[in-house]
């Protein structure tokens, strides 16, 4: 499903022309698309970060590897397992009085900051890839297509009215949201070619396609046989752990 939202405006994560509702509408996306105008990228990308930042939505980020744990006693318990170049003791317990916590575990496994120790202890943040779109770039030169391009990652630039890279956008967004089609193959049959199942993510185990289906499909399982790049021989008798490969054919024994 492709949602198409109106444009955000500045002050939109504080309610400003009803900014919440469409913010709100991209924290449930699997990509978001940025669709800027090539003779103006740069202000409208910004301004548009900014807002989306600021209704906790992180563009082409992971979740920072930090575990956090409220106590009820005993204080705070901190411990780096990678070297800190921001985060100390010291800046780690003020932030944690700025929220009034005075108990907590908490274990940096990663070089944190303290918008990363923010975002965890908040726990409202969601982590969406996103695509940076440039439309009308046959309305400025090669040269600044090129140097954007460069400096800007996450790119791509197209042409509404000339159809310039439409094909090459469809394949990034497939790449972006990193989908596995899966078709089934009922017993003595052909497969179905026509209605794939979708998997996204690692969610591409055997296990995962079958919870994909229907869990009672768990209950019964024996195994199941896979034609495709990820079988070793054809067809190839696996179990739940199998991880299956965009375009791969799957039956099911139950």
């Amino acid at each position: 499903q492709i949602l198409d939202l109106p444009g955000i405006i500045e002050g939109a994560k504080d309610g400003k022309g009803r900014g919440r509702q469409v913010i709100g509408c991209a924290r449930t996306c699997d990509l978001i698309l940025l669709v800027l105008d090539a003779a103006k990228p740069v202000t409208h990308k910004l301004l548009i970060e900014r807002e989306l930042e600021g209704f906790g939505i992180r563009l082409n980020k992971r979740p920072p590897d930090i575990y956090f744990k409220r106590k009820m006693k005993g204080g705070l318990n901190l411990q780096a397992l990678k070297t800190q170049t921001v985060l100390n003791k010291d800046l780690v317990s003020a932030i944690l009085r700025e929220y009034k916590i005075q108990h907590a575990d908490i274990i940096l496994k990663c070089d944190a900051t303290e918008d990363d120790l923010i975002d965890v202890i908040e726990g409202n943040r969601v982590y969406v890839p996103c695509l940076y779109v440039f439309n009308k770039v046959d309305k400025v030169s090669r040269q600044e297509v090129e140097i954007i391009g460069k400096k800007l990652p996450h790119f791509l630039p197209i042409s509404g009215e000339f159809g310039w890279n439409i094909e090459v956008l469809k394949d990034k967004i497939w790449e972006y949201m990193d989908l596995t089609r899966v078709y089934t193959k009922p017993k003595g049959q052909m497969p179905d070619f026509t209605q794939p199942v979708i998997l996204r993510g690692h969610r591409t185990s055997v296990e995962g396609f079958c919870n994909r289906i229907h869990k009672r499909l768990l209950l019964n399982f024996k195994h199941a046989l896979v034609w495709g790049t990820s079988a070793k021989h054809v067809p190839q008798t696996v179990g739940l752990a199998h991880t299956l490969e965009d375009e791969d054919v799957i039956q099911v024994q139950a």
